[in-house]
């Protein structure tokens, strides 16, 4: 039989009771309290799949590689190492040299910076703001390495994000779905799993997220099904960062 968690004292029941319920009972954790979150970057805080997609077609196809939007929302979250190698292993059955791989990216790269600079998603700062007045840790995990993002954080965001609470492409050796982006940030913040809520748009994102052992929120974003949020993990998903918004003090009650 299994054996039933119990939640924190003084936790107000909500519709999402049985979905924490369930995550406690499978992680064998003794209460979910929040005290931080870890945002994932592009698609979450960032509307900037759209370029990062077309960028990803581009260069590929000028390198012969067939490779479609739909995979490019599917590879989001990996490191752009490990989606040049999967690239080339169903194309040619081989990972990408060095050279290669700078080449693609330099690429990808050129024709992302090219675009118009990405808005902030709809509702993500009010989110933002709102999780800083309840005093909870802000953390960004991202399997990002362009600079021009990563950078615009604070121009985007003032005052809410700080560089040594973010874990980037170039602080891991496997990105996402790996879970080492997500372990790496919970260790840097000193905390319990069960004291995390991580927000992702990102099918590999949710594997990883829920591979460190994290309660995750699937935010659909894109262009994908909300069924493939739901199968890679989440354990909780919305339609637009809108409802989570709406919905935010009610979860963490």
């Amino acid at each position: 039989m299994t054996k039933t968690v119990s939640l924190c004292p003084n936790t107000k029941y909500t519709m999402f009771t049985s979905s924490i319920q369930k995550f406690l009972n499978k992680n064998h954790y003794p209460c979910f309290s929040p005290k931080a979150v870890f945002f994932d970057m592009d698609g979450v805080l960032f509307d900037s799949m759209k370029s990062h997609t077309n960028a990803w077609v581009q260069a590929m196809l000028d390198m012969n590689i067939p490779f479609t939007h739909h995979e490019a929302y599917m590879n989001e979250g990996r490191t752009g190492q490990s989606t040049i190698d999967g690239a080339f292993n169903r194309t040619f059955g081989r990972d990408a040299t060095e050279e290669e791989k700078q080449q693609i990216y330099s690429l990808k790269s050129k024709y992302f910076e090219g675009y118009d600079a990405p808005e902030r998603i709809p509702f993500v700062l009010e989110l933002l703001n709102t999780i800083k007045k309840q005093e909870l840790i802000i953390f960004v995990v991202t399997g990002s390495g362009q600079a021009s993002l990563i950078e615009g954080l604070e121009q985007s965001f003032p005052n809410i994000f700080q560089k040594e609470k973010m874990i980037t492409a170039f602080d891991v050796q496997n990105g996402k779905p790996s879970p080492e982006p997500y372990l790496k940030a919970l260790k840097k913040s000193g905390l319990q799993p069960w004291e995390i809520i991580v927000v992702e748009n990102a099918p590999l994102g949710i594997e990883s997220a829920k591979a460190a052992g994290l309660f995750t929120l699937g935010v659909n974003t894109g262009i994908l099904e909300k069924e493939v949020l739901v199968k890679s993990g989440a354990d909780i998903v919305f339609d637009s960062m809108e409802q989570v918004f709406e919905k935010w003090n009610e979860l963490v009650s």
